[in-house]
């Protein structure tokens, strides 16, 4: 049983570990899963002071098919979109509204958006660990707490970061250069929109379809999609 248990072993470390681990100590099936938001839709997110907005850029379909939704409302006061395999972006949606409902039924308040950036690195760290692929998909979560407006991004190996300005999905790092260097903390959400539609627009080399959803510090503090 010991030589048994042994092999076992040998099989763990000599097989399972070069095959999530790249000859640079690189995850290579994260490296996979992130070379899929690669090529996804070009996605922003830009926080102020006064509000947190996401746009998606919404890739033309064939004939009589409906657009895949982009935006999406997590809780009254959050929302996120995400770049990458369509299938695992609506998994990590369903995954974030079900937890901020735990946490609304438990604690009978709504979540804090840090806390629930947290739960989803977690989720998705857990894909890194196990036999199983990583979720090919990141995702932008923009909401309003007790401590004001929150701007996260999450990634597939679970890594999460908060900041004022994120671009993912295809050319994102061009997409991140235009909001990065026209940037302001006083913009109004209009200027957003245009400055969001302008990186989506260098990153792609054409005029794009995007999908918009702004969160505010004041009016209700509540996530909404704009027409």
């Amino acid at each position: 049983m010991a030589e048994t248990a042994g092999g076992g072993a040998n099989i763990a470390a000599g097989g399972r570990y070069p095959y999530y681990y790249g000859p640079e100590g690189r995850l290579v099936l994260v490296d996979s899963a992130l070379e899929a938001v690669n090529r996804g839709s070009t996605t922003i997110g830009i926080k102020t002071p006064a509000f947190a907005l996401l746009a998606s850029h919404i890739k033309p379909v064939r004939p009589l098919i409906d657009p895949a939704e982009k935006i999406f409302v997590i809780d009254g006061h959050i929302g996120a979109t995400g770049s990458g395999y369509i299938g695992d972006i609506l998994q990590l949606i369903d995954e974030l509204r079900l937890e901020a409902q735990k946490h609304r039924l438990n604690f009978e308040s709504p979540i804090d958006v840090g806390s629930l950036a947290k739960h989803l690195g977690s989720f998705l760290h857990n894909y890194t660990v196990y036999a199983v692929r990583p979720q090919a998909a990141s995702v932008i979560i923009a909401g309003v707490d007790q401590t004001g407006l929150q701007l996260y991004q999450v990634d597939p190996s679970g890594t999460f970061f908060r900041g004022s300005g994120f671009a993912i999905g295809k050319s994102a790092d061009a997409a991140l250069d235009v909001v990065q260097s026209e940037y302001s903390a006083d913009m109004s959400v209009e200027q957003a929109v245009a400055l969001s539609n302008k990186a989506v627009e260098r990153a792609l080399g054409e005029r794009p379809i995007v999908e918009i959803g702004v969160v505010s510090a004041k009016d209700g503090r509540r996530f909404q999609k704009l027409d």
